[in-house]
């Protein structure tokens, strides 16, 4: 890599700095980013621009205070349209903000769109929108990763320093490794899922994608705690996770490499590019220890029978009667709930309804719904005992590079099996992230950092100080250099 390659060094720290003393204006923020939004139209990673940002208060001296950011567009903002991906929710303006937003619109930062998705978030590959799939800034043909793929198409591009997502099996994690940007997946329940269109309740969670470990910390310290309105909202402290990634030194961190997800079905590449992110790490005095998951291998089987089960539950409440897309000239009330669900839900939606629906019927909830959670439980546990000898784990984040636009639309199994790595942590309710470290010609492989519970502050210190040691983070698509 050459220096033309990289972006310069520059964090949303020395932003503010910036707009602190005048050097810049989030007037010339919101211009720059309007002008790499219109560079990176063709990636399709925007449903809906805003014409007309508000522009921001009297700055209150936050970090974000004029950034200009853009939400994945399951996240409900007043006034603006919603959709979740879906044909269901095209023309839907929610009259209230998720939690998120209002946090983020307090602290100044400058809403300028809605991320492209895959339908209310079912997807690994951001194909799955009723707007056209997302592409990767890094190579057009490719997927960007799903499901919050327009966001981490949107941050790879440089069109914004932020963006919003979710994780409900690995879709912040699984873009940011495609686009070669950083993205975190907070413990479920530290950040409120009120205004979050729901997919799988008890694995869904909100987080950021940004180019560093630096701007996912400042975006997530903004989002993350308390939420009366969200009853699975922890009521704990929220830590100066920047305070933390400043003091951190990796001397003597134990990190852990579970086996299961270093086996069949990684590229090679890839895990040469992860081994020799592991050797930077034990460099610079991480200590690395092999630790076993022995049920990991179930994670997939037990994710895609709990998640279906969960948003055949969910999306009960599209029926075409109280909001959301309506059949028209329908005879009766059953020809409304069926031609209304079937003209606003598209393919993989479908398929994970019935996929849910079946699974909770009398006769099978026994043999796959309880099974499904029971080895939920054991998965929980042998996490719980690899952190007894390490800090934190580091695997693959997918087994493969971006793959090509359409190459796996048509076999279900195979796109369900780019999360192999990813689901158990969900399943487990974890903190995990996702970083650059390497490319395979000019795709980027993503480096997957998983945390004890609450402890998001390790996983950022310690991506922050492989990123002080590396310029993965910093390579630009080329359409930019």
């Amino acid at each position: 890599m050459s220096d033309r390659d990289l972006a310069p060094l520059h964090s949303l720290r020395d932003l503010a700095a910036e707009l602190a003393d005048g050097a810049t204006t989030p007037a010339a923020l919101l211009e720059q980013s309007r002008a790499a939004l219109d560079a990176c139209a063709g990636l399709n990673a925007l449903i809906t621009r805003l014409p007309a940002p508000a522009a921001p208060g009297a700055s209150g001296g936050h970090p974000l205070w004029g950034v200009p950011y853009a939400h994945k567009d399951l996240f409900c903002t007043a006034g603006v349209r919603t959709t979740a991906g879906s044909k269901m929710l095209a023309d839907f303006v929610p009259p209230y903000s998720a939690h998120i937003h209002e946090r983020l619109d307090a602290a100044g930062a400058v809403l300028v769109g809605k991320a492209n998705m895959d339908e209310f978030a079912m997807g690994s590959s951001s194909e799955h929108s009723a707007f056209g799939p997302v592409a990767n800034p890094h190579d057009p043909s490719r997927v960007a990763g799903g499901s919050s793929g327009g966001s981490a198409a949107l941050v790879a591009a440089r069109a914004v320093r932020f963006a919003t997502a979710s994780d409900t099996g690995g879709s912040i994690r699984q873009p940011a490794a495609f686009c070669g940007v950083t993205g975190i997946k907070p413990t479920w329940g530290r950040v409120s899922r009120y205004g979050m269109i729901a997919y799988a309740s008890s694995l869904d969670q909100a987080g950021v994608i940004a180019t560093s470990a630096v701007d996912c910390a400042i975006a997530l310290q903004c989002i993350a705690g308390h939420d009366r309105r969200d009853s699975t909202s922890q009521a704990l402290a929220v830590p100066d996770w920047l305070d933390q990634l400043d003091r951190f030194d990796l001397q003597g961190l134990r990190i852990g490499l579970p086996t299961p997800m270093y086996g069949e079905g990684i590229d090679v590449e890839v895990l040469e590019a992860v081994a020799e992110a592991r050797r930077v790490l034990e460099q610079a005095g991480a200590k690395v220890v092999d630790v076993d998951l022995p049920n990991a291998g179930w994670a997939i089987a037990a994710y895609y029978v709990i998640a279906p089960c969960e948003a055949s539950s969910n999306l009960a409440r599209y029926d075409g009667v109280r909001f959301g897309h309506r059949a028209e000239g329908v005879r009766n009330l059953e020809e409304l709930y069926t031609r209304s669900r079937t003209e606003g839900f598209g393919a993989e939606v479908q398929r994970r309804i019935l996929i849910g629906s079946f699974a909770l019927s009398a006769g099978y909830y026994d043999a796959y719904y309880l099974k499904a959670q029971r080895v939920r439980r054991l998965i929980a546990e042998d996490f719980a005992r690899a952190f007894e000898h390490c800090d934190l784990l580091l695997s693959p984040t997918t087994p493969t590079p971006a793959f090509r636009i359409g190459e796996k639309l048509d076999d279900p199994l195979a796109m369900y099996a780019a999360d192999v790595n990813t689901v158990a942590v969900n399943l487990a309710g974890l903190p995990a992230m996702s970083l650059p470290c390497g490319y395979v010609g000019r795709l980027p492989v993503g480096l997957q950092l998983i945390g004890k519970s609450w402890d998001e502050g390790l996983l950022l210190a310690a991506a922050h100080a492989y990123q002080r040691r590396t310029a993965w983070h910093r390579v630009l698509p080329e359409s930019l250099r």
